[in-house]
């Protein structure tokens, strides 16, 4: 008993070599300040520019919360909704806990299956006294072993406790594999934490959408409805002789038009709405309470530029490429492991009787220790192979690695640049929407006084019309990106806990 219980302890001391490199995380390929057209704001002061202009305290992206981020009442139900119900988010969480059930099952290997276990052998030998050779398994004392003259039926009880095959770690092969599994498991994690980002961000870029639709399908409604008004003016004005034929098809070409336009978003409405159905995984709800408009300047709240290097710290996609990393050098370790012996105990204690009744009597007890020793000599280069391709897969890790931080550096920058200049471009666009307001509404005293035709109220119309729907597309476009920004800076993961 003293040795098997020797057996048990020498792992926990034997085990703690391993062959596994020394993890250096490699240099960021990317500098570590934003490019100087992204004049946003400032990383060492973290404030913003807010929309009216004045110096306002940012949060960084990843520290706040979707729930402060997200202003709309609406929009949080919807989110919230989405995080409890949509289908990928959902497969994202049981991947991180069929990965943390694969690292136990890896990390048992650590230690001996211990099981208990009892057992009766019953043979009949022949009358002749013939005894098989090997028959008995084992030891023969305490046993009734017949020898000849009738035959006879024996019997051996037992009954014990002990582990089989069990792998002393000399060389951290066991532990190398643990390893890879548990960073592994991290990188399941951090997927999931990317898939919640991916899924906050969808919702708040499809609300908008479904809102900007909402805006323009109302902007066409009121364009139909004025132009309809000019059409009847202009009929009246036919019918009196004060206007021509011309004037008559032009304005009935533009009500023509409006209605086809209102068509179009109501269309693009429908789709909108299912595209949002689809990532909420349910409908929406019909009692949402009103929420703020597309054009309320203060749907979000204003976030800072983190460094570059913080990325390194808080995008999950970037930890889960690095956690990749440090699982490809744990393989190696393992790889170099094969290359040395490979120790594996069996041992077992207990009792042994020919009658159950006198099993745990005194004098049954019996014992075994077999340790195992198997030093590789020749594997046709499978060995040599197994430690080149561990190699390989870690110089592919390392470049996934860096492309994953080259590519969240210029996610940001994107972000960062546009934002600067949808603000400039939504004044510009306010500019021209009044401009064109008052040129129509000049056209048509025009019209109506007999100075110009109808073409020049129709072309004023037409351009009022399409700055009214840019400056809607551009409002929507710069919600998105900012929605974009605080995604690709790592936010939106916190205040939440997903159901399994």
């Amino acid at each position: 008993m003293k040795r098997i219980t020797l057996s048990l302890i020498a792992p926990a001391i034997l085990g703690a070599c391993t062959l596994m490199p020394h993890y250096t995380r490699p240099d960021s390929p990317v500098p570590n300040r934003w490019p100087s057209d992204t004049a946003t704001g400032t990383a060492e002061t973290g404030a913003a520019v807010d929309h009216g202009g004045a110096r306002a305290p940012a949060a960084r992206g990843a520290e706040i919360g979707w729930n402060d981020f997200f202003e709309d009442p609406r929009l949080k139900r919807l989110i919230r909704i989405a995080l409890d119900n949509n289908r990928n988010l959902r497969v994202a969480v049981l991947n991180v806990e069929a990965s943390e059930a694969q690292f136990r099952v890896q990390r048992g290997n650590l230690f001996p299956a211990i099981s208990a276990n009892g057992s009766e052998l019953a043979e009949r030998f022949p009358s002749n006294g013939a005894l098989p050779l090997g028959s008995l398994g084992g030891s023969q004392s305490n046993l009734a072993v017949p020898t000849g003259g009738s035959a006879s039926t024996f019997h051996y009880f037992s009954a014990g406790i002990g582990f089989t095959n069990y792998e002393l770690d000399l060389f951290g092969r066991q532990r190398s594999l643990t390893s890879e599994a548990f960073e592994q498991y991290l990188a399941q994690a951090e997927s999931r934490r990317s898939t919640q980002i991916s899924l906050v961000s969808e919702v708040a870029t499809d609300y908008f959408a479904v809102l900007a639709d909402e805006a323009l399908l109302e902007l066409t409604e009121q364009t139909l409805k004025s132009e309809t008004e000019s059409y009847d003016l202009t009929r009246a004005m036919y019918e009196s002789d004060t206007t021509t034929l011309l004037s008559l098809r032009q304005a009935e070409s533009s009500v023509d038009a409006a209605r086809a336009s209102r068509s179009q978003y109501q269309r693009q409405l429908a789709q909108d709405r299912h595209a949002l159905t689809l990532v909420l995984g349910e409908e929406i709800p019909t009692d949402l309470s009103s929420g703020v408009s597309l054009e309320d300047e203060h749907q979000l709240a204003d976030l800072g530029p983190d460094l570059p290097s913080d990325l390194l710290t808080r995008r999950p996609d970037i930890l889960g490429a690095e956690h990749t990393l440090r699982a490809a050098n744990a393989d190696i370790g393992a790889a170099r492991a094969a290359f040395f012996p490979s120790i594996q105990l069996t041992a077992s204690g207990g009792t042994a009787s020919g009658r159950l009744q006198n099993l745990f009597k005194p004098g049954s007890a019996t014992w075994s220790f077999t340790p195992t020793v198997t030093l590789p000599i020749f594997t046709g280069g499978r060995n040599k192979a197994n430690l080149d391709l561990a190699h390989i897969e870690k110089n592919v890790a390392i470049a996934q690695y860096e492309l994953a931080i080259q590519t969240a550096f210029r996610e940001v920058s994107d972000a960062l640049s546009a934002r600067g200049t949808y603000l400039e471009q939504l004044e510009a666009q306010k500019a021209l929407v009044a401009a064109d307001s008052d040129a129509y509404r000049l056209a048509q005293l025009r019209f109506r006084q007999g100075v110009d035709s109808y073409l020049a109220t129709l072309d004023a119309q037409r351009s009022l019309y399409a700055a009214q729907q840019a400056l809607v597309s551009l409002r929507e476009a710069e919600l998105a990106n900012e929605v974009t920004l605080y995604k690709v800076l790592g936010g939106g993961w916190q205040e939440h806990t997903i159901p399994g």
